[in-house]
């Protein structure tokens, strides 16, 4: 057992992959009542749906197909219940691997590129050397503007991976110190520990609108 063992897709049970299925236990864990009757925590979801939604539709533009904000929602509830999911103990967290952050972002990233250089192919050209670049410039700039394009969706995926194994890591170690303290400074450890995970909470919120707002203006460049 080491500090990376949390991290490990391969369970106790014949060594098989079965801690990914975490990714979709979120659904299992509403409630019926959810979805059937328009309680409380329906009308605070739907607030949230319909803020995300009209910040969406502004970020994609007048360009924009209709009902391709659902597409970011979606994508933004799924990490949003991956990283909430990781805080609960002995739950796998599967937005620390790579495995699944850029089978999120690469797929998204490679429609962009497609769409854009088949359909837009003057208007992604453009997108290469800003606007006002003097002449000289211009072919460094081409070179750093691709190669920004090229790593983002790499980019996208080891932020949300490394803001998810840093906090979780951190959390261990200290957890890990707590048997060998002394009585008074336990209560210290506490306090520290309910203060990491609010912030893990903050963390896991933010990454995952960072990453569905990130997604979302990389699409309406291509427009």
């Amino acid at each position: 057992m080491n500090l990376f063992s949390v991290f490990d897709p391969t369970s106790s049970i014949f060594s098989f992959s079965l801690n990914w299925l975490s990714t979709f236990i979120g659904i299992l864990i509403l409630p019926m009542s959810f979805w059937l009757i328009p309680s409380r925590f329906y009308f605070i979801w739907q607030t949230i749906l319909i803020t995300l939604h009209k910040e969406f539709k502004n970020l994609l533009g007048n360009n924009a197909f209709n009902g391709s904000t659902f597409l970011f929602i979606s994508l933004f509830t799924m990490i949003l219940f991956n990283n909430f999911l990781g805080l609960f103990p002995y739950i796998f967290t599967s937005s620390s691997h790579l495995t699944f952050t850029l089978t999120l972002s690469l797929p998204l990233w490679l429609s962009y590129m497609l769409y854009g250089w088949i359909n837009n192919t003057q208007h992604m050209f453009c997108h290469l050397v800003p606007q006002g670049t003097p002449g000289i410039l211009m072919p460094f700039m081409v070179c750093i503007e691709t190669i920004s394009n090229i790593i983002r969706p790499g980019t996208l995926a080891v932020r949300l991976t490394a803001n998810m194994i840093a906090g979780h890591l951190l959390m261990t170690l200290l957890g890990n110190t707590g048997p060998n303290m002394p009585m008074y400074l336990i209560s210290i450890l506490i306090i520290t520990q309910i203060l990491l995970l609010t912030l893990e909470a903050a963390v896991s919120i933010i990454q995952s609108y960072v990453f569905a707002v990130l997604s979302t203006l990389y699409s309406s460049e291509v427009n």
